[in-house]
């Protein structure tokens, strides 16, 4: 049955596959057989077609055609047929310490492990019948089967039985299942009770064979017990389901015996290379029988596959994108499975599979060797399915509490490396540019390239608006100036704050501009330094309690919104702006928000398009989340939902709570009529949920609303639909993992070198710092005690000699410098230093 349609033209032909409707144009002369799309075959029969002889034409027939006694076999393969040829047209492997004893005649005991010996005779992988099972021939070995239906398991043998290995039941081959009376097997596997081997192999046992085997030289049992678990889904699933008659279809339970899977696979890298190859061509042949609908067995024997070692490989890239196609290709419910077993796995075998989906992705973008891999455009799949594969383990990781990796190791840093925005432009625009784009899965993008993806967008933006500004101009025929390039505000230090209120309302429109800070009165030109010490004078006074727009819960070190009313809320407005222009010039604040700032900042990403009134800035948050506004209130709360005893009786609350603001008292219902309601056991949780959305959400919603609003309006973006709420603190606060051995490399010196005494004592003073000491040393030196998210690479930071060694060390914070007199030793610089450090006032400005 045809799955493409072809049309003719005077330079070629062009195939359309049915499947994904990917069109691609071949060359006279030229046949495609699989989809560089999606993969799958443009027709079934081409699974098995055999190669032309040469000189033979398209659609002619030989006069005499050899007998083909392999084509009806082949036909039968399916759509993996060709990645089969493939694998059997490799050539023989050489012999380990291990091999000297593997016998031809051991190694082609039966049509499943067939292998080439060292004459490179040649091999082929076993047939598979037109149901999609394994047929074997008659002198194969006979198979135990167990029915699922019951505890008791059946020899169904014409032939004569033979002792099986250590640890499994007798074995009989036979060329199909015969029916019982009382047992009969439909030949549909989806639409009846599947029959399972017999497999009872232990660790121990495999781990005996495998002694006996490095004894004897033998690798015969270890070459069946390894050829036979992976030649069906049927048999990975005998082996390592913990009970082949249970269903296991919960969310919770796979049903697999993780403990087996990784010793086996952790014996695999180290056993000949025969026996490596032998379970690559059973892994090709299970991957052959791939069958619709998918039974939970499927998705046990997907989750076991996807762990195997040998895909670390770049010679097993090609079963390996299969694979992951496989499983990319599932449905919505079967991913729903997979994404809750997967949060099961161990952190050791989570990592290995994510690490091994970052090499596929990276070698397939980057090969070191491009000949060893087919070319990138008959396989433009590989990608889309590694990615969707990683999406889920992503989504088990998020599932996770507390997380089993961290947000960085799915960061693909090589990606870093591509075209970013073309990516970003092919996701805005699908209509236009179809086809994968990173940006549909932003987790695999690093803080990095999401921050470049901001600023250039931001960039085209600015752009667009100075064309205009240069447009008007001409048309007022006012000659233009370099300044319309720039955001320039001209503030005064003793008016800061309301100067930049000012200005920032006056240049709306210039916000996504580059800044240029001017204080008046002073002679200096902005490099950097005049902007940062803006800032760090403007949060400074913002944040002071005495301002009152924000509160600082000493327990968890964070600052969070006043709840009590004001007459304008310019000021949360300007804070908001603030962060934008942060993130925007690529400069780091020292301020502490809660998470679930960062969280609401997002909550949505993208500004309700002419919409004023549209609700912003509400999220849903948790008692976890709450404990890192107000801890003591949030132990409270706890307290009151494991009460034991009578809540209503004891407590005497009701859903009404009391605040103190500026020494006045006011009372606010938490729900309508809440003075009269009562708190109980039963809706004291009720009570708790209000309490914290009224507290995170309703208290403060006017004050966040000017502060969402302030943020988007420098860094509205759909490129904030990528981030996460951690991402975004990274973007404003920095990364808060710090290397002195970093800085170093960075550092500059004036007055001093490298190999001078007193720069050595210093950096032996630092190093041997704890971490809590040094970030309180990057503060006082910086104004921060995050780095860049770049790293240290993109900071500079500036050791000056000072005359006077009764002076402490000084520093100047715009400028990243640290001023450092001669200090006779090491220990005297040392107490210097911290006396600095710790007598430091502020943001360490003079």
């Amino acid at each position: 049955m045809p799955m493409a349609t072809t049309r003719s033209n005077g330079g070629g032909s062009t195939v359309t596959c049915q499947t994904c409707d990917h069109t691609v144009k071949c060359q006279p002369g030229s046949n495609r057989t699989i989809c560089p799309n999606c993969g799958n075959f443009y027709r079934r029969d081409e699974a098995g077609r055999p190669p032309r002889a040469r000189g033979q034409r398209r659609g002619t027939r030989d006069e005499h055609p050899l007998p083909d006694p392999d084509k009806e076999k082949n036909k039968q393969q399916g759509p993996l047929n060709s990645i089969a040829n493939f694998f059997q047209k490799m050539g023989p492997s050489r012999k380990g310490k291990h091999q000297r004893d593997l016998s031809p005649a051991d190694s082609q005991s039966s049509s499943s492990s067939l292998l080439e010996n060292t004459s490179g005779s040649k091999t082929e992988l076993p047939p598979i019948d037109s149901q999609g099972h394994l047929t074997t021939t008659p002198s194969s070995r006979p198979v135990s089967y167990r029915s699922d239906k019951s505890n008791s398991s059946t020899i169904l043998s014409p032939g004569r039985s033979h002792r099986a290995p250590s640890g499994s039941s007798t074995i009989t081959l036979t060329n199909s299942i015969r029916s019982t009376s009382k047992n009969r097997l439909s030949p549909n596997p989806i639409q009846s009770k599947t029959a399972y081997p017999v497999r009872t192999k232990t660790i121990e046992q495999i781990r005996e064979d495998v002694k006996y085997a490095k004894e004897t030289g033998s690798w015969k049992v270890v070459l069946e017990f390894y050829s036979t678990t992976f030649n069906s889904f049927v048999e990975i699933n005998a082996v390592f389901k913990r009970d082949p008659d249970k269903e296991y279809k919960t969310l919770e339970e796979s049903g697999l015996k993780l403990e087996l899977i990784n010793f086996v696979y952790d014996l695999l890298p180290n056993l000949p290379q025969d026996i490596q190859k032998c379970v690559l061509k059973s892994i090709i042949n299970s991957l052959l029988k791939d069958k619709k609908p998918h039974t939970k067995d499927d998705l046990r024997a997907y989750l076991v596959l996807l762990q195997n070692p040998l895909f670390e490989n770049m010679s097993t890239f090609v079963i390996f994108a299969h694979l992951l196609r496989q499983i990319a290709a599932l449905n919505d419910h079967d991913h729903h499975f997979l994404v809750h077993w997967m949060r099961r796995l161990k952190l050791g075998t989570f990592s290995r599979i994510l690490r091994r989906l970052h090499s596929f992705i990276v070698q397939r973008l980057f090969p070191t060797k491009p000949q060893d891999l087919p070319p990138l455009a008959k396989c433009t799949w590989w990608i889309p399915s590694a990615t969707k594969v990683m999406a889920l383990l992503n989504a088990a990781n998020n599932l996770s509490s507390p997380l089993l990796v961290t947000i960085a190791d799915f960061y693909n840093s090589s990606l870093d490396f591509l075209d970013l925005m073309a990516e970003y432009y092919t996701w805005q625009n699908p209509s236009h540019c179809s086809g994968f784009s990173f940006c549909q899965y932003p987790f695999i993008l690093s803080i990095s390239a999401k921050r470049s993806i901001l600023q250039k967008d931001s960039e085209q933006q600015m752009i667009i608006m100075a064309r205009r500004s240069l447009v008007a101009k001409v048309q007022r025929r006012q000659l233009p100036d370099v300044g319309m390039l720039f955001l320039n505000l001209n503030v005064r230090r003793s008016h800061i704050v309301s100067d930049s209120l000012n200005e920032i309302a006056r240049k709306q429109h210039d916000l996504k501009k580059k800044l240029k800070v001017t204080f008046m009165g002073e002679a200096g030109l902005d490099m950097g330094g005049l902007t940062k010490e803006w800032f760090l004078l403007l949060i400074r006074q913002i944040f002071q309690s005495d301002y009152g727009m924000f509160t600082y819960e000493k327990k968890a070190g964070v600052h969070w919104f006043s709840s009590a009313p004001c007459e304008s809320y310019q000021e949360f407005n300007l804070m908001g702006v603030l962060m934008g222009l942060a993130v925007y010039n690529s400069i780091n604040l020292d301020i502490r928000f809660p998470a679930c700032c960062y969280k609401k900042l997002l909550s949505p990403a993208v500004v309700p398009y002419n919409n004023p009134n549209a609700v912003v800035g509400v999220t849903q948050v948790t008692l976890e989340d709450f404990k890192l506004v107000q801890p003591g209130v949030a132990g409270g709360l706890e307290d009151l939902l494991s009460y034991e005893g009578d809540v209503e009786e004891d407590f005497c609350m009701t859903f009404q709570i009391s605040l103190t603001e500026f020494g006045d008292v006011r009372t606010v219902d938490l729900k309508t009529g809440g003075v009269d309601i009562p708190v109980t056991n039963s809706n004291r949780a009720e009570y708790v949920q209000l309490y914290i959305d009224w507290v995170i959400n309703k208290s403060i919603y006017s004050q966040f609303k000017a502060f969402y609003h302030g943020f988007h309006s420098v860094c509205a973006s759909n490129a904030l639909i990528m981030l996460r709420p951690q991402e975004v603190e990274m973007l404003v606060c920095g990364n808060p993992q710090i290397d002195m051995n970093q800085l170093r490399k960075v550092a500059t010196y004036d007055g001093y070198n490298v190999q001078d005494p007193t720069v050595r004592y210093f950096w032996d003073a630092v190093l041997s710092m704890t971490f809590d000491m040094q970030k309180k040393l990057l503060l006082f030196t910086t104004g921060s005690d995050r780095i860049p998210i770049g790293g240290m690479a993109e900071m500079t930071f500036k050791i000056s000699r000072i005359e006077g060694t009764d002076l402490l060390p000084m520093s100047h914070t715009c400028f990243n410098q640290l001023v450092l007199p001669a200090y006779r030793s090491r220990k005297v610089l040392k107490t210097k230093l911290v006396t600095a450090i710790h007598n430091a006032e502020g943001f360490g400005l003079e």
